[in-house]
């Protein structure tokens, strides 16, 4: 069975909890129930020396810090009502119109001011057949940030024996709604090494995304990625053609592939990252239609993460595998609407190995 332990406690005194789930190799996924966040994954590197791949706090006083809090970089939290962007904090669900608050200007972002990644879930953990995991549920009410319908949401993590880290997805709602739920883990499987992630080699299966304009809002157009520092198809250095890339500064990543024309009824492989100096790889699948890559063009090196690293610009990648930023608004993009008596279902597994 996962360990808990005290993580702190909120400003009214409630105690938050951190759950470690761990498998026969070693590997260790620890877990707050403070925004269902991934607080740190020891993953082993080619001589089998096991070190954390994602950047967090230490405790939860960092979660908890004004400026994270305001600035957000979302730190391994789950996301939702809708993760990514939508434009000017508007959209129209079955002729109706909603106004969300509006928390990236002039956009709505990840859910609003107050979203999942703020949220103390409801925390099980328990086993199954595959791993030790961790059951966590919250329920969003009708008109929470500004969004229609109660939302009843579970995320289940599991560390498998395999050596990969699952996020099964469901939510129902009383009311017709729009929902984009994924996990913003940054991650970097060099981190002990205190380097940035531009020598990553990164590979996305994806031959389309979605252009931005400048204030990161798809412009609906799916361009070919041929010809573009989007294509991914074969490994590519992060840091290769970084500044060549369009889009809103401060520069880099920050855009939807398309894998898919809809959900999928199965996991496909959707990315690989492999580091160089480790071995290390990760491999991620989803059945989801999108990924947003994001190479942390934002962080600004005011944040000091587990054992006082600074974390600078591009210090992780996140690989969100979602719907579509802003399809609310666009009828060509896989629709992202839930209906009463409809479940929402979705998995996403990061697969670790090495290479020597």
């Amino acid at each position: 069975m996962p360990t808990s332990s005290v993580f702190g406690q909120m400003a009214d005194g409630t105690q938050v909890q951190l759950y470690t789930l761990t498998n026969a190799h070693g590997l260790k996924a620890t877990i707050t129930n403070y925004g269902g966040t991934l607080t740190s994954l020891l993953v082993p590197d080619k001589n089998g020396k096991l070190g954390d791949v994602v950047l967090g706090f230490d405790s939860l006083d960092g979660y908890l810090a004004p400026v994270y809090k305001q600035e957000g970089p979302y730190f391994g939290a789950l996301i939702g009502r809708y993760g990514n962007r939508i434009a000017k904090g508007k959209f129209t669900l079955e002729g109706k119109p909603y106004t969300i608050p509006t928390n990236n200007a002039p956009n709505t972002l990840h859910g609003g001011k107050e979203g999942f990644d703020k949220k103390l879930w409801q925390a099980t953990p328990g086993t199954s057949a595959d791993g030790q995991t961790l059951t966590l549920t919250y329920q969003s009410k009708d008109g929470e940030e500004g969004y229609p319908g109660t939302l009843n949401v579970k995320v289940v993590y599991t560390l498998t024996a395999d050596d990969a880290l699952r996020l099964d997805y469901t939510a129902t709602t009383d009311k017709p709604t729009v929902l984009n739920l994924t996990n913003h883990s940054y991650f970097n499987l060099n981190l002990a090494s205190k380097q940035g992630i531009l020598d990553h080699e990164l590979t996305l299966n994806a031959d389309r995304f979605t252009p931005v304009d400048n204030t990161l809002i798809p412009t609906g157009v799916l361009q070919s990625v041929q010809g573009t520092p989007m294509d991914f198809r074969q490994p590519h250095r992060i840091g290769e053609r970084i500044k060549q890339v369009p889009g809103a500064a401060p520069g880099g990543y920050d855009h939807n592939w398309v894998l898919a024309d809809a959900q999928r009824s199965s996991i496909e492989q959707a990315a690989t990252v492999y580091e160089p100096t480790t071995g290390r790889t990760m491999q991620v699948f989803t059945d989801q239609p999108g990924v947003q890559f994001y190479s942390s063009n934002f962080l600004k090196g005011n944040l000091k993460g587990k054992e006082g690293v600074t974390y600078n610009q591009y210090a992780g990648l996140c690989l969100e595998t979602q719907h579509f930023p802003d399809s609310p608004n666009r009828p060509n993009f896989p629709s992202t609407e839930l209906k009463p008596g409809e479940t929402f279902r979705s998995t996403t597994e990061y697969r670790f190995s090495v290479r020597k």
